[in-house]
């Protein structure tokens, strides 16, 4: 199983557990994207007899950012593979200071103590307010939150860039200090008091506060409160109808210690003290690591919301509906009719199952990953189950061949047939009766014989003239008659469909497709044949295998479609698999493989490197590249096997609408199917 990622710094690590000890054992987890491309690609190893092992990805900020999913290479199933939202997201973190830099002490700066607590889990970069146009230089790259330690008013030029860029949706995080308190700007969540306000001292009353509990809805709910965290300076709010609303923190006394507002589609958050020493002793703090920490958070999205409501996380009466969810092979598609909605208070704690599969939930925009495997997850091997359970291993089932035995009981039939017609015809009485019988008997059927068997003849001969007639003058697709009346139907309708599809989008235009009878029709006429696989077809005799064998040799096509992917599990031979080889296994075919990148599939008509069908994964398999018969037909292979069940894909009604559903693409994934018929013929 995969287990939730970690951030070690710059690095994302992945654990992988198993469950008991066991043998040395290797392999990767990759990171993909939303569409499905592969961001990067970590090794991991077990030693003999652990249960845990690492993978780390050392990837740039862009990369890392852009990661949705990390899953076991080779492990399908809903344990190998992680969903990762917003939380796992590694921002960039712009700092400008105040001081100047001859007055900036390096172990007391804003700086140092904002570097030291941000560090852990972002990106950083910084900049001096000395520095002309680092604000600017700051804004050019991608930046997430941008962080002013006691800049009390902006130059035109920097308030301008600074307020366009959160207005955008950037998170503007001010600290106060001597600078603002004498003088700040409209970039605040809340109107200032100018002056500041200091507390405990000489010249002073009052004691310095400690913090008040956080309240229900802050951000910092939660969070513990150290008993020796005191503010003995600060600068105060404006009092406002809105001052309440906008309060992250409070001291005692009820002044704010943090308060946060919405301006445009970003926010701007203000720390009413210092970032250093100077004012509080909350910047030696591991709260204020946390504080900043779930602050830097909300520009991840994860607790956007609109218009004038107070910014901070989900409510925890709010509900996330599921937008998608695994299935047991770990494939992300549409939630099943029993998936609800879950709390948001409770999110983490989701008791995963079938109201609550894992998946995204929330908002389309800013969804929340439930995954099957959390951080604390250990395995544990099945315990021995005497008397109940038997451990086997997996074994190909072995063949009785009754040919034979078959062989035996039709000629015992033919021997008990032929004595009741020789016991019907009289045989065995008088000489005299018996010959009146049999002359009786046998003209009748002679005479008919006379007259069917030429008319028989005729008809059959009249048949294969209208077959070759039909064949000849109109290029069609062909689909090969297995006897299963629903197969043929299904193959019928999918190379009726593909033919439309050519007609619409190529120069080919082809007739109405005809089905194909192996051991009766001539195969020439036709440049491609479908043969699905059924249970039911019966061996072929060597001439049909003679024919079969001609009509490629000649530069015939033919796809053998096992139709069963969606019941391929772990390697095992499917039933589908198992006629292919029993039809075909005396022929003398040649070498194949899987459809190389540069193979005439991939470009014929469209680009493609997958080639679905109604499923999705199924190897297709070409006429090796180094054979002579793949070299003087242009690389055109003579033999495709696939087991995707194309003519499904392809078969649509007389009103041109999709007959049978495909999974778990959609119509994405029949649109691919479509494009691989057009490349294929």
């Amino acid at each position: 199983a995969l287990l939730p990622p970690k951030s070690e710094g710059d690095a994302f690590a992945a654990t992988v557990v198993r469950a008991g000890g066991g043998a040395e054992a290797t392999g990767s987890v990759r990171a993909l994207s939303e569409d499905g491309g592969t961001l990067g690609e970590a090794a991991w190893s077990f030693a003999a007899g652990d249960t845990q092992a690492v993978a780390t990805f050392d990837l740039p900020l862009e990369l890392r950012n852009r990661i949705a999913r990390l899953e076991i290479s080779g492990e399908a199933s809903a344990g190998a593979v992680v969903l990762t939202d917003e939380r796992w997201r590694r921002r960039s973190v712009g700092i400008v200071s105040g001081a100047p830099v001859e007055e900036a002490q390096p172990l007391l700066s804003d700086i140092y103590y904002l570097r030291r607590a941000i560090a852990p889990f972002a990106e950083l970069r910084d900049a001096n307010a000395g520095d002309e146009g680092r604000i600017a230089a700051l804004l050019e790259a991608p930046l997430s939150v941008l962080v002013l330690a006691d800049l009390g008013t902006l130059s035109g030029a920097d308030h301008e860039r600074v307020r366009q860029w959160v207005e955008a949706g950037g998170l503007l995080i001010r600290f106060a200090g001597p600078r603002m308190a004498e003088q700040s700007d409209d970039l605040v969540p809340v109107p200032l008091r100018s002056g500041g306000r200091a507390l405990g001292g000489a010249l002073s009353w009052s004691e310095p506060q400690r913090l008040a509990p956080f309240e229900a809805g802050s951000p910092f709910d939660g969070l513990d409160l150290p008993a020796d965290v005191t503010v003995s300076r600060q600068v105060l709010a404006e009092p406002s109808p809105d001052l309440a609303s906008r309060t992250w923190a409070r001291l005692q006394d009820g002044t704010p210690l943090v308060t946060a507002a919405r301006r445009g589609n970003g926010t701007i958050v203000l720390f009413h003290v210092t970032a250093n020493s100077d004012w509080s002793n909350l910047a030696l703090s591991g709260l204020f690591v946390e504080m900043l920490r779930r602050t830097v958070a909300l520009s991840q999205g994860v607790a956007a919301n609109g218009g004038e409501e107070p910014v901070g996380p989900r409510r925890d009466s709010e509900m996330l509906s599921p937008v998608a969810t695994l299935d047991g092979f770990g494939r992300l598609g549409a939630p099943p009719a029993t998936a609800t909605a879950i709390p948001a208070a409770g999110f983490d704690e989701t008791v995963r199952g079938p109201r609550h599969p894992p998946g995204l939930y929330g908002p389309a925009s800013a969804p929340r990953a439930l995954n099957l495997a959390t951080s604390e997850l250990t395995l544990t091997p099945l315990a021995d189950t005497p008397g109940i359970a038997e451990r086997r291993g997996f074994s190909g089932s072995a063949e009785t061949r009754l040919a034979a035995l078959a062989f035996m009981l039709a000629l015992a039939l033919v021997v008990l047939d032929t004595v009741a017609a020789l016991w019907m015809t009289g045989l065995f009485e008088a000489e005299k009766i018996r010959r009146r019988r049999f002359a009786a008997r046998i003209l009748p059927v002679l005479a008919a014989a006379a007259l069917f068997l030429p008319a028989t003849t005729a008809d059959a001969q009249n048949a294969i003239d209208e077959f070759a007639l039909a064949a000849s003058l109109d290029t069609r697709l062909a689909y090969v008659i297995t006897g299963d009346p629903e197969t043929d139907e299904v193959s019928a309708a999918g190379l009726s469909g593909l033919s439309r599809v050519l007609r619409a989008r190529t120069a080919f235009e082809p007739a109405d497709p005809m089905g194909v009878d192996i051991l009766r029709d001539e195969l020439a006429f036709f440049p491609i044949l479908y043969w699905p696989m059924t249970t039911g077809q019966e061996s072929l005799p060597p001439e049909a295998l003679a024919k079969i064998d001609a009509y490629m040799k000649n530069g015939g096509t033919i796809l053998f479609d096992t139709r069963d992917q969606d019941r391929a599990i772990g390697g095992m031979v499917t039933p589908g698999t198992m006629t292919l080889r029993r039809l075909l296994g005396q022929l003398d075919l040649p070498a194949i493989e899987p459809v190389p990148e540069d193979h005439v599939l991939t470009k014929s008509f469209y680009l493609m490197h997958t080639f679905p069908g109604r499923w999705d994964g199924g190897q297709v398999w070409v006429e090796a590249a180094g054979n002579d018969a793949a070299s003087a037909n242009d690389g055109v292979s003579t033999i495709i096997v696939g087991s995707n069940d194309y003519a499904a894909a392809w078969a649509r009604n007389e009103a041109g609408r999709p007959i049978y559903p495909v999974s778990p693409g959609g119509e994405r994934q029949r649109e691919m199917a479509e494009r691989f018929g057009v490349n294929l013929v």
